[in-house]
């Protein structure tokens, strides 16, 4: 599978099957992770791989939409330095760089995934025993599409590129 291949199969799946995934299936994902891109190669990130039922049960607590982490068969918690307001900016962005890899790297392996945000992160820390400077503000479900998940993509969602590009400035779209 191509990357735009990759890209344009992308769905967030939030039912998976019971098929677990391999050792090697997690780590070609988590290499994905570790090879994206980061500001100054930073890479300001670690992983912690959660497969245990209950500590994912537990995770899925920690924010509002987190249910499908309750349902996966492994979940990746993105953890970052827990660093000043002004420079939690390009450390997000990066995270984000980070999740899309592993995101990508998993639909060309059959796997699918969804993102969520931590709402409660003092909760979170506690599940993943946090040091005081690491933060957790992601985590990424992943597993097998159940059979729910594995119909046709609907057509539409997105908005046409015509509306979202500008050329040069604000006001210049073609």
């Amino acid at each position: 599978m191509s990357v735009w291949e990759a890209i344009q199969s992308k769905r967030a799946v939030r039912h998976f099957s019971d098929q677990p995934l391999s050792d090697e299936v997690i780590e070609r994902i988590l290499h994905a992770g570790r090879r994206a891109q980061s500001s100054k190669n930073t890479q300001p990130w670690d992983f912690i791989v959660v497969r245990d039922r209950e500590r994912l049960e537990a995770l899925s607590k920690t924010g509002a939409y987190l249910a499908p982490v309750a349902r996966a068969q492994m979940c990746i918690a993105i953890v970052t330095p827990n660093v000043a307001p002004e420079d939690a900016n390009w450390i997000a962005f990066d995270a984000g760089q980070c999740a899309a890899y592993m995101q990508l790297a998993a639909q060309e392996l059959g796997v699918g995934s969804v993102i969520g945000a931590v709402h409660f992160p003092e909760e979170a820390r506690g599940v993943l025993r946090l040091p005081a400077d690491k933060r957790v503000d992601a985590v990424i479900s992943f597993g097998y599409p159940a059979p729910s998940e594995q119909g046709p993509l609907r057509a539409g969602g997105r908005r046409p590129l015509a509306e979202m590009v500008h050329w040069e400035t604000w006001q210049e779209k073609p």
